[in-house]
């Protein structure tokens, strides 16, 4: 029966793929602020290879209002030199150290609205602009880890310099995703440029922010892959000079990392669709309702949003656990649910990701572990009838480092119009499942995904995601 529908569905219809390509960044960084600067910067140079940086402005915030400190970044540069060229071993696509030291620029020492206006350039401001006027059709992605000023300084220009027609052009190629917000001008960039693809967690009551879920604890899983002792065995200590600059904590770990996760190309996330979740959360387009009585500590003002932004999403996720005997995992006896859990969940992936990376700084391509290889024998894109059953199926994947692959296959409600939970009606951790399609009585889409996962040290995952359109009988 299972070979009929797999025949079947190779008829059905195909979206065509195409060429993955290194997404465009620029980071806004309030470095020296807090450690947490210090330790994304970090991680995210071990990424280099896979994520185009484009620049990396030291900025002011609240939390750092007179002076920005480029000197912190090129200090994490330096040690990055120092490993590179263990990285090249495990990928020839590092960028030498001297262009990265290329990318640093400084935005002004003045404090949010009061860097933004006539006179106000900034070599970081203007670097933005150069970068975004290049001829280079991929959208610019904007990390924002402290203030935003730099940013709101690039449109304040751009709109006083370009023609209508033109800026409109440049600030469709803007993508920013800023933690909080850390200044007065994220909330006056938003009600000034309001067709700028923005995703925020708005205020600065940053406990209850998506963003957040990256360092917190919770309770009811294990959280050892944030612990202090596994930061030390994994990251800091006998990791090379790369390592030995990540800072301890001190008010949460790397609360600016979320801000580029979607980025890794990793076949879980489309960054283009914050909707559909991946490492760094999940996010909807909508008009936040305002709650004045939600408000941090900073002294940012909370105000109303005037237009739609991306912002919180919430998932409800039951996590699979490993199983002793039998079957090798098993659903959990506790579900979760809120707009934390859309990042928290994929968090031990993305910890041994970059404690494998940390490998890489010091050991050789034969000593170190390296992401599996998921690869679909059936089409990334489906449509199937209400009633009709489908074969997912992943027999081809393969590891770099020839090691034993576990699979799992779950289907992602939050991610698709059809939101009830879709079971497989077959193991789910095989390398292909078969799923029933529910009945719908107007066309749904269903997003189903594959975790695949080595048994190298630390084990990695790399995923597939498949889009089922369901249409009625």
């Amino acid at each position: 029966m299972h070979a009929l529908v797999l025949l079947l569905l190779l008829a059905l219809q195909v979206a065509p793929t195409q060429a993955q390509e290194k997404h465009r960044l620029i980071v806004l960084t309030d470095i020296g602020a807090d450690p947490d600067d210090t330790q994304s910067l970090v991680r995210l140079l071990l990424y280099a290879n896979e994520i185009d940086i484009k620049g990396l402005i030291a900025t002011t915030s609240v939390w750092k209002k007179t002076s920005v400190s480029p000197e912190l970044i090129r200090e994490v540069l330096t040690a990055y030199a120092k490993v590179w060229p263990n990285l090249l071993q495990h990928d020839p696509n590092y960028p030498p150290p001297e262009l990265l030291f290329s990318l640093v620029k400084e935005g002004r020492p003045e404090y949010g609205m009061q860097g933004v206006g006539e006179g106000k350039d900034s070599e970081g401001s203007e670097w933005i602009i150069k970068v975004l006027e290049e001829e280079d059709p991929r959208p610019l992605w904007i990390s924002v880890w402290g203030g935003v000023n730099t940013l709101a300084q690039a449109l304040y220009k751009i709109r006083q310099t370009r023609s209508e027609a033109e800026a409109k052009r440049l600030i469709a190629k803007l993508r920013v995703y800023t933690i909080s917000d850390q200044d007065d001008s994220g909330i006056w960039i938003r009600k000034n440029f309001p067709d700028l693809f923005y995703i925020v967690s708005p205020g600065d009551d940053y406990g209850s922010a998506t963003w957040s879920a990256i360092n917190s604890y919770i309770p009811g899983i294990d959280n050892t892959t944030i612990s202090n002792s596994w930061i030390a065995r994994n990251i800091q200590q006998g990791h090379g000079p790369l390592g030995a600059v990540y800072p301890d904590v001190a008010y949460g770990m790397e609360g600016d990392t979320p801000s580029w996760l979607n980025l890794v190309p990793n076949g879980l996330s489309d960054p283009e669709h914050p909707e559909w979740g991946g490492w760094g959360g999940r996010y909807e387009l909508y008009l936040p309702e305002f709650d004045p009585k939600r408000r941090g500590n900073s002294g940012v003002p909370h105000e109303p949003e005037t237009r739609p932004i991306w912002t919180d999403a919430v998932d409800t996720y039951t996590p699979y656990v490993p199983s002793e005997y039998g079957r090798t995992v098993r659903r959990d006896t506790v579900t979760f649910s809120g707009n934390k859990v859309t990042l928290w969940r994929w968090r031990d992936d993305f910890q041994n990701d970059f404690a494998a990376r940390m490998d890489w700084c010091v050991l050789s391509y034969e000593e170190a572990n390296h992401p599996p290889v998921p690869v679909l024998s059936t089409p990334e894109r489906i449509t199937v009838r209400s009633g009709q059953g489908f074969v997912l199926d992943a027999t081809g994947s393969y590891d770099p480092d020839g090691d034993n692959l576990s699979y799992l296959w779950f289907h992602y409600p939050e991610a698709g119009t059809y939101r009830k939970l879709i079971e497989t009606n077959s193991a789910e951790n095989a390398r292909g499942v078969y799923i029933i399609a529910p009945e719908v009585e107007r066309e749904e889409t269903a997003h189903f995904i594959l975790r695949v996962t080595d048994k190298g040290n630390p084990p990695l995952s790399r995923y597939k995601r498949v889009i089922v359109t369901i249409i009625p009988k």
